[in-house]
């Protein structure tokens, strides 16, 4: 029951973007409304547990620590970037790379501060 009407919602929302006049740019709104949503989802995370995990932060090297916020960095502008990377030949495999890369520095850096 649930699935069917999560199928019907969908299709409501297909048949507004295929039959409306301009529904391209009406698709084109909706999801940077869904993208900025996510965006602020994400930058109210790291507020709370920047907040919340004062002391492991505090007690980072400089290294350490120029690594882990780097990592964040690198996820915005991957964010930033990602049509004109997934645009160009071979800019979509660089992208996952960075991505991977990030997501490593990040997860290295919080488990080696948790593990002392």
């Amino acid at each position: 029951m649930r699935n069917a009407r999560n199928v019907a919602i969908i299709m409501v929302l297909a048949l507004g973007v295929a039959f409306a006049p301009a529904g391209g740019n009406v698709v084109d709104a909706i999801f940077t409304v869904i993208t900025m949503g996510f965006l602020a989802g994400i930058s109210w995370m790291l507020y709370r547990l920047s907040r919340e995990n004062q002391l492991t932060l505090a007690t980072l090297t400089d290294s350490r620590r120029a690594i882990f916020y780097g990592g964040f960095g690198m996820l915005a502008l991957l964010v930033a970037g990602a049509d004109k990377l997934f645009s160009t030949g071979g800019g979509t495999l660089l992208w996952i790379l960075l991505l991977a890369g990030s997501v490593f520095a990040i997860w290295r850096v919080w488990t080696e501060a948790n593990t002392y």
